[in-house]
C-alpha cells in the first residue's frame, strides 16, 4: 500500500564521503526532490540506490535495490552523526512517510544530515505490494482473506520470506557503511521503534542515541491488543467530552449514541452520496457498522481529529447526516491502501507477531465487546495460515538492555501503542527519558514541544538533564461544537 514519491533528478552525480568515511563500497547520490504524495510540499535531497541480496544467505543470488535519500545538514561544519528516520506500518516507506514532517526537524537539519531508507519491500525498495479489489468490504470473511492473500503471494515481485525486521537491520547497517557514517542516531515511529531497537541490539557500537516515538517493546506481539487499545482511546475521548461542560451539553449520551449507531448500521447500512476524491463526481457509497468502526478508530489516532468525533456522531445520529463519517472512512481507506505495502506488512506480522501469540489465551469475549470486534485477529490468522514465515533472530523478542541514550515519547490516549509500552521498553535503557504527552494520540513528532526536546537530546547525547517542562503545557485540541470550531 505504498506509492513511490516523485523524484526530480538532476544529471550530475555526487559521491557521499563524510570525514568519517570507512573503507568499503560507496553509494552514488544525485540531486533529487522528494514530493509529498498529496502535493503538500517537497524537499531537496540527494537520492541513490543500494543493491543488496534478497536472501542474505545467498549473496550471489537475486539482488534488490534499496531507495535512499539524504537531506544534507545546512551547516558546512555539521555533526558527523546523522539522524536516520525509520517508518512505521509495518509497510510504510520512509521517504514518503517523512517528507511531510521534515519541517518539524528543521533544528536538527541545521547540524545533522537526515537519512531516509525505504525498508526492503516498501516505498521504492522492491515494494511488496498487493492490489486489492476496489469493492472489497472492510471486514471480509476469513475465507475471503485467505483467497486474497494467496492471490497477493502469487503476484509479489520477490520472496516474501526475506522481508522481516531481522533482515532489514542488516540492510540498514550496509547503507550506513556505504554512506560513510561511523555512528548514527535513530528515530523510529511505531513499528519503526521495533526496527530501531533491533538495530541497536545487532549494532550497538554504531548507535549514538535512539528516539522511540509510539513504542513497540521487543517482547510485544502486535495484533490481539489492538482492538482493546483502540477501545480505551475511544472511551477516553468520550470521557473527555463528558468532563467538558460545553461538550457534554452539546452531545449528551455520546457513548450510548455511538453504540446504538453501530448496532443500527450493522443491521441496516445506509447509502451516502459523496464526491469522488479524484474526479469530484458524486457517487453512492454504502456506509456500514464496519465503516463507522474504521472512521472512529482512525479519528482517535490524533487529538485534532478526535475533536471532531462527537460532532460527526451527533450529525449521523441526530439528523441522519452520515456524510462526514462516510467521507472520513473512504478517505482513510484510500490513504491506508496507498501508505502500506501489504505484502511486506504480512511478512513482518506473520513471522514476528502471530507466531508469538497464544491464541488459546486470547480473551475473545473482550475483543467482541470492543467496537472493532475480533475481525482483525481473524483476518490476521487467515492471512498467516498461507503466508510463509521468514528469518527471525532468536533474540528479537528478548528484552533489550542498553547504555545508549534513549528518548521515549508517548501519547496519553494512543490507540495502538499506549504509554505503558514505553514504560516497559524504558526499563532496558540505563540512560533514558520517558515522556507522556497529555491528551495526545499516536506519534508525537508533530508537537513543537517534542521537536524542541528531540533537538536538545541529540545535541546533548544524553537523556540526563533534559529541559522537559513544555510537556506540562501540551493539551488536547478542543472539541468541535459545530463545523465552525471548538470549545474554548
Amino acid at each position: 500500500m505504498v506509492r513511490t514519491p516523485a523524484l526530480s533528478v538532476a544529471a550530475a552525480l555526487v559521491l557521499v564521503a563524510p570525514a568519517s568515511a570507512q573503507d568499503g563500497p560507496r553509494m552514488a547520490l544525485e540531486p533529487c526532490r522528494l514530493e509529498h504524495p498529496y502535493g503538500l510540499g517537497s524537499v531537496e535531497a540527494r537520492c541513490g540506490r543500494f543493491s543488496v541480496p534478497e536472501d542474505p544467505g545467498n549473496p550471489a543470488g537475486l539482488k534488490i535495490d534499496l531507495a535512499v535519500a539524504v537531506i544534507p545538514a545546512v551547516s558546512a561544519q555539521g555533526r558527523a552523526d546523522p539522524l536516520f528516520l525509520l517508518a512505521g506500518g509495518p509497510g510504510q516507506g520512509a521517504r514518503e512517510a517523512f517528507v511531510g514532517t521534515l519541517g518539524a526537524l528543521g533544528g536538527v537539519r541545521r547540524q545533522r544530515d537526515i537519512v531516509l531508507v525505504d525498508q526492503r519491500g516498501t516505498g521504492d525498495s522492491n515494494p511488496m505490494q498487493c492490489d486489492l479489489p476496489e469493492t472489497l468490504e472492510i471486514n471480509p470473511s476469513p475465507e475471503r482473506v485467505r483467497e486474497l492473500s494467496e492471490q497477493c503471494l502469487a503476484a509479489l515481485p520477490g520472496d516474501p520470506r526475506f522481508y522481516t525486521t531481522s533482515v532489514a537491520v542488516g540492510d540498514l547497517d550496509a547503507v550506513r557503511a556505504a554512506l560513510g557514517y561511523e555512528r548514527i542516531n535513530l528515530y523510529g515511529g511505531s513499528y519503526g521503534t521495533r526496527v530501531a531497537q533491533h538495530y541497536l541490539r545487532r549494532y550497538p557500537d554504531r548507535v549514538r542515541s535512539v528516539i522511540l516515538d509510539g513504542v513497540v517493546p521487543p517482547a510485544m506481539a502486535l495484533g490481539p491488543a489492538v482492538p482493546l487499545d483502540a477501545e480505551a482511546a475511544l472511551q477516553a475521548a468520550f470521557a473527555r467530552c463528558e468532563a467538558n461542560p460545553a461538550c457534554a451539553k452539546r452531545y449528551p449520551g455520546l457513548r450510548t449514541g455511538f453504540d446504538a449507531l453501530r448496532a443500527r448500521l450493522d443491521q441496516e447500512p445506509v447509502t451516502v452520496r459523496l464526491p469522488d476524491p479524484s474526479t469530484a463526481e458524486p457517487g453512492d457509497v454504502e456506509f456500514t457498522g464496519d465503516h463507522l468502526a474504521l472512521a472512529a478508530r482512525m479519528l482517535v489516532y490524533s487529538d485534532s481529529t478526535a475533536a471532531l468525533l462527537p460532532l460527526f456522531i451527533h450529525e449521523a445520529q441526530g439528523s441522519g447526516n452520515f456524510a462526514p463519517l462516510a467521507a472520513q472512512a473512504e478517505m482513510i481507506r484510500g490513504q491506508l491502501e496507498d501508505a502500506l505495502a501489504i505484502g511486506m506488512h504480512n511478512s513482518v506480522v506473520c513471522s514476528e507477531d502471530l507466531p508469538f501469540v497464544d491464541l488459546e489465551a486470547v480473551d475473545r469475549d473482550a475483543l467482541a465487546r470492543s467496537f472493532l470486534g475480533d475481525g482483525m485477529l481473524e483476518a490476521l490468522t487467515a492471512t498467516c495460515a498461507v503466508w510463509p514465515r521468514g528469518p527471525v533472530d532468536d533474540d528479537l523478542k528478548q528484552p533489550l538492555k542498553s547504555s545508549v541514550p534513549a528518548l521515549l515519547l508517548s501519547g496519553e490516549f494512543d490507540p495502538v501503542t499506549p504509554a505503558a509500552n514505553a514504560t516497559e521498553a524504558a526499563a532496558g535503557f540505563s540512560d533514558h527519558a520517558n515522556l507522556v504527552f497529555r491528551g495526545q494520540g499516536h506519534i508525537q513528532l508533530g508537537l513543537r514541544c517534542a521537536q524542541t526536546i528531540i533537538r536538545q537530546f541529540l545535541e546533548a547525547g544524553t537523556a540526563a538533564g533534559l529541559a522537559t517542562a513544555c510537556v506540562d503545557d501540551v493539551h488536547p485540541a478542543p472539541f468541535f461544537l459545530n463545523f465552525n470550531g471548538g470549545t474554548p
